[in-house]
């Protein structure tokens, strides 16, 4: 596997406002995520736990899934969510504010965009640190071992150039999780779905609030791999945790939520936006 990174971000960027097809590839089955935010990464729990250790629970966000009413679904705030147990089913992932990106050589446009990304070198300011997730330090070797497009591939179709160089599968992935596998170290239950009346509906609207947010990290830093039981005491502490924490990330999301145009609007006349986000506290995103 070779990839060509270099100003392309695709798998990193919600670019399907500038894209000339419809790119619905995580929306063609019967488990559709609840939200609307673009490859949002699968974190560990370990890694989320890692996130909460350096002070950045308030970076991440969590997803729910759709099903059809059933035995394996759970009705919330009128959502029938996949389930198991009764507990809905989520992941937790990195969230994405819009911010003035120019990928694959296009001028500065508002896109939704990962947190950690550099909005002008297109570069991630945790690659290779500690942080960086175990499915971005695969991709797109998951994608080529299970034989389903990459993202390198859809903006090839799209925009030309070479971005996969070559498309072996990797000998190693080191995230690769599925079936029971995942369960409770991927992929989390959260115990009682009572508890998320009101914050579905704010989930599937984008407009979750911290404590929202807060309460799925809780509950994966709690899981137990394997299973679907959470601790108690592990996913109380983890959920205030994240709803205290106050970092350079969610100031971030503020700053660019409150400037931000309609998505695939003009950005062009925002300057020294890297700087703007170092600023705040970010890191200066490494060179490759």
């Amino acid at each position: 596997m070779k990839v060509n990174c270099e100003g392309c971000a695709g798998c990193c960027i919600d670019w399907r406002p500038v894209a000339p097809e419809a790119l619905d590839h995580e929306r063609r089955g019967r488990r559709d995520p609840l939200d609307d935010t673009y490859n949002l990464v699968p974190l560990t729990r370990d890694e989320v736990k890692a996130f909460l250790d350096a002070g950045l629970g308030d970076a991440m966000t969590p997803r729910l899934f759709r099903a059809d009413e059933g035995p394996n679904s759970v009705r919330v705030d009128g959502y029938d969510l996949a389930a198991i147990d009764g507990g809905p089913v989520f992941y937790v992932g990195l969230r994405k504010p819009p911010k003035p990106v120019g990928p694959f050589g296009l001028d500065a446009t508002w896109l939704d965009a990962c947190v950690f990304l550099d909005p002008e070198t297109l570069r991630c300011r945790i690659h290779e640190t500690d942080l960086y997730p175990t499915t971005c330090a695969d991709y797109p070797g998951q994608n080529l071992t299970l034989g389903t497009e990459t993202e390198c591939e859809r903006v090839e179709r799209s925009y030309g150039g070479d971005r996969l160089l070559n498309d072996d599968p990797p000998e190693r992935l080191r995230g690769l999780a599925l079936g029971p596998q995942a369960l409770g170290a991927k992929l989390f239950v959260y115990p009682d779905p009572e508890e998320l009346a009101g914050v579905v509906d704010r989930l599937a609207a984008g407009e979750t609030t911290d404590a929202d947010r807060a309460l799925f990290v809780g509950a994966a830093v709690g899981s137990r791999p394997g299973t679907t039981a959470v601790d108690e005491a592990k996913a109380k502490s983890g959920r205030e945790r994240a709803q205290n924490a106050s970092s350079w990330a969610s100031t971030v999301v503020e700053m660019w939520t409150g400037q931000a145009g309609r998505r695939g609007s003009d950005a062009r006349s925002v300057t020294d936006a890297a700087e703007r986000e170092e600023r705040q506290g970010a890191p200066p995103a490494a060179e490759w």
